[in-house]
């Protein structure tokens, strides 16, 4: 059997405001971790509009993607077997204002402002190494334009 293996297209929001940047915190199988706001791509959707639509998600604001932070590539696999690989594209940009009533996604219990020393010292509590990768590469000044980014959509 001949199957091809597909990462898992993620898009992540990377909110910087006076300092501190914007985590969720959520519900995970290893307990409650933290994460910059990011989720799975859908079907049909671009890259910009799907990290609009996962930090309005998980933050209840709008928030308007102006920069490409980094396309990130993580893997875990166990000797002898495939394991889960993300493609991760991230995001700088706007954090617009809160929607009134707007509930956050399942898992995510709340939103927290860290300065980059907080997201450092809590490294044993981040979903992933890409947390503070990508708050890292923000400071950094790692900048990419937006038309770097190409979406064709067809109707099937």
């Amino acid at each position: 059997m001949n199957t091809r293996w597909k990462p898992n297209v993620t898009v992540a929001a990377i909110i910087e405001r006076d300092g501190r940047y914007l985590l969720v915190e959520e519900h995970t199988p290893d307990g409650l971790r933290l994460n910059n706001p990011a989720g799975h791509l859908d079907p049909g959707e671009g890259l910009v509009q799907g990290c609009a639509r996962e930090a309005l998600e998980e933050t209840a604001h709008h928030f308007t993607p102006t920069a490409l932070v980094g396309i990130y590539l993580s893997a875990s696999h166990t000797r002898g077997e495939d394991g889960i690989t993300y493609l991760r594209f991230a995001f700088c940009g706007e954090l617009g204002a809160e929607v009134p009533g707007q509930t956050l996604d399942a898992g995510i219990v709340r939103t927290v402002w860290l300065t980059p020393d907080e997201v450092r010292a809590s490294t044993d509590r981040h979903r992933s190494a890409l947390v503070l990768q990508c708050i890292e590469d923000h400071l950094a000044g790692q900048r990419h334009p937006l038309t770097l980014l190409h979406t064709q959509l067809t109707a099937a």
